[in-house]
């Protein structure tokens, strides 16, 4: 039987688990229950197993279940591969981190530094360098797949995203069999102290989302999707596969649903009693939050918690742990709107604290902010291109009460026939960036939560999609530059004041034909605010093909030009030790003075 659970702390905590104008500010709505978002657990596997079968069969399509590998109609989630990342270094440290959206909250990336040591995940090899020497200090062979890794004191954690059949302790499991994506996440503790050495291994069957780090805890998202074979009939109709899909749905065991993991050697999967559901899911995706204490030698088995939904947006605040996601599988019945997850990860296992929903769908990350006990989301409505549903983009806010996250207040209207490219909310205020033929910036203030208030808008051609503070209320856009009609034609990096009632742009640079990482992955964006060093990486096609890492000096009203580094390939990622600045490609890594000058050190990777 089926037990609702009112309260949803006990959710993940497995303690009691057996088994463009026109914007307008509304009044924040009575508050009131929300129950299509209890979460429910089971007095058995097998109520879980048919709760999970009808409603597998109510979502199936005459192709299979939604992102299988016959197709039906993809899970769809605005923020699905987009990761973008940013932060303000840490001004304290002689080095800079991995740019990241909250102080505090460590993010996954290509490259680390502690300012003793660069460890770089390029290919399928780990590489260290002494940052004192500019030396090689040591390597690892990592194998195939799409790394990145955290540093914690003299141990780093590798993350690793495979694709195809993955084997376990020789076996290979058929519930692990890929369908065009990463088929699962393999995580490595590494021991940097000497030569590196692998001394914790982990590995389910289910994709890399997202993780993050904080207080030396490591908070792995993975998601998986039931492993059905469905059977394609070259006759009949399109009801016809659909029965024939609902039958081989019943025939499926649980575990078709839970992933198999490997912990250190001893092999296990989730369990029934680790799962809890939506009172209303797709039974198409499964998300696990992965818990690791990289103070130790070993990684253990995760302190797996899991829930019955999708998550492909996965922001951080140190004790609190948000998952997003549209509700795209619902096709022609999607409601367009976003479902939110907070986990409370202040333990050592993930609890689940609260659970609400707003209309639309959110770009990344970036789209959820948490301050003073408020989260702040922005979401996009309709498609620019649909003249019947036409889009706009809102602002909400919403606060916890008990297991609700209830809403306060929104402003709306933002962006009219257009869709959100870039948020940042930066204490008490948002400023959020929408495009379609030009860019207006919009400045929203969120000191009552409840009445959020329009303050300025700035129309200027083109847009950016990586909103970053700088010093003396300062912003650094990095987009595209465009025609009056909306044509993009090249990369563009503006200086934003927003000190004021209006924002006003201050200063700009062009690239023609150029494009930037740091536009979708501000992991590739560098600023050192001790001597004002603004790094941007890209690559141009211009008259022939160019690449490198500008580089920048911000001062209060403009943009100077001071260098650029050009280390033949395409800069990965920049950041900055003592008086160096070190350029990462996917080949190489060069050291030259915060100036760009002449090379330093050469390092092949």
């Amino acid at each position: 039987m089926r037990r609702s659970v009112l309260c949803l702390l006990t959710a993940l905590s497995l303690a009691g688990c057996t088994a463009g104008g026109g914007v307008t500010a509304d009044p924040p709505p009575a508050p009131g229950p929300a129950p299509e978002f209890r979460l429910v657990s089971y007095d058995s596997c097998e109520a879980l197993l048919t709760s999970v079968r009808e409603a597998a069969k109510r979502a199936v399509t005459p192709w299979g279940l939604p992102g299988s590998r016959w197709g039906g109609v993809p899970l769809a989630s605005a923020a699905e591969g987009a990761r973008a990342t940013g932060g303000a270094a840490d001004t304290a440290k002689s080095y800079s981190g991995t740019n990241t959206h909250e102080a505090g909250v460590d993010e996954p990336d290509i490259v680390k530094t502690d300012g003793r040591r660069i460890v770089t995940v390029l290919g399928e090899t780990l590489r260290v360098i002494d940052a004192a020497t500019r030396r090689p200090a040591g390597s690892l062979h990592l194998g195939s797949g799409m790394h990145q890794l955290f540093l914690q004191g003299d141990r780093a954690l590798v993350l690793t995203g495979q694709y195809g059949m993955t084997m376990f302790g020789g076996i290979a499991d058929s519930n692990l069999r890929g369908y065009g994506g990463p088929s699962s996440t393999r995580l490595r503790l590494v021991d940097l102290s000497g030569e590196p050495r692998v001394t914790g291994q982990y590995e389910i069957g289910a994709e890399l989302t997202d993780a993050r780090l904080a207080d030396g805890t490591a908070r792995v998202v993975v998601t998986s999707s039931p492993m059905i074979d469905f059977t394609w009939l070259e006759k009949g109709t399109d009801a016809d596969r659909i029965a024939a899909n609902r039958k081989v749905i019943d025939a499926a065991p649980l575990d078709r649903w839970l992933p198999a993991y490997t912990a250190d050697g001893a092999g296990g999967r989730i369990d029934c009693g680790q799962v809890s559901t939506p009172a209303e899911f797709s039974g198409t995706s499964l998300v696990t939050v992965l818990s690791f204490d990289l103070n130790r030698a070993t990684l253990g088995d995760g302190l797996p918690a899991a829930v019955l939904a999708d998550a492909r947006t996965v922001y951080g605040t140190g004790p609190h742990l948000y998952l997003a996601h549209d509700d795209g599988w619902r096709g022609e019945k999607a409601k367009n709107r976003t479902e939110l997850y907070l986990f409370d990860v202040s333990g050592p296992r993930p609890s689940f604290a609260a659970s609400g929903s707003v209309p639309g769908w959110l770009l990344n990350q970036y789209s959820l902010s948490e301050h003073d006990g408020v989260l702040r989301v922005a979401t996009t409505t309709g498609q620019p291109w649909n003249r019947e549903q036409r889009s706009e983009s809102t602002v909400y806010t919403l606060r916890r009460d008990g297991g609700q996250l209830r809403s306060l207040g929104k402003l709306g209207g933002l962006g009219k026939g257009e869709r959100i490219y870039a948020v940042r909310f930066l204490g008490p205020t948002a400023y959020v960036v929408t495009f379609r033929q030009t860019d207006p910036l919009y400045a929203i203030d969120l000191r009552d939560p409840a009445r959020p208030v329009l303050t300025g808008e700035l129309k200027i051609p083109g847009y950016s999609s990586y909103l970053h503070p700088v010093a003396d209320g300062r912003l650094v856009g990095v987009g595209q530059d465009a025609s009056d009609q909306g044509r993009v034609s090249g990369l563009q990096v503006s200086l934003f004041d927003v000190g004021g009632t209006d924002p006003k742009r201050l200063d700009q640079e062009k690239i023609p034909s150029g494009w930037s990482e740091a536009e979708h992955d501000p992991h590739a964006f560098l600023y050192w605010p001790a001597t004002g060093l603004l790094v941007i990486p890209y690559t141009a096609y211009d008259r022939g093909q160019q690449a490198g890492a500008l580089l920048f000096r911000v001062d209060a009203g403009a943009l100077q030009k001071i260098g650029e580094v050009n280390p033949g390939g395409y800069p990965r990622r920049s950041l900055v030790v003592g008086d160096t600045l070190w350029t990462v490609t996917d080949t190489v890594a060069v050291a030259t003075s915060l100036t760009g000058g002449p090379q330093l050190s050469r390092i092949g990777l």
